[in-house]
């Protein structure tokens, strides 16, 4: 085998492999855009029923972190609250 034929076919699994890649890429990027059109359904359903969406966000964000930093976090605020006459 030639160092052309080695070279086109080597070129053929790489260009194999990277259109796989690539595939795969896209159809998540699908599935992305399909899970953030059913949580865009989710939120319009839950302010029809006459949920705060804004504050509902919130709640999310708060579920996924550590409870210690959450309280460390409201300890502050209220410290500097206090400190601007707003307790």
């Amino acid at each position: 085998m030639s160092d052309y034929e080695e070279a086109t076919d080597s070129y053929k699994v790489t260009a194999s492999e990277l259109r796989q890649f690539v595939e795969r890429i896209e159809r998540l990027d699908q599935e992305k855009a399909d899970l953030a059109e059913q949580q865009k359904e989710v939120f319009s359903e839950l302010k029809g029923r006459g949920y705060d969406v804004k504050v509902v966000r919130t709640l999310i964000r708060l579920r996924k972190r550590d409870k210690d930093d959450i309280a460390e976090e409201e300890a502050v605020l209220e410290m500097y609250k206090e400190a601007l006459g707003m307790a």
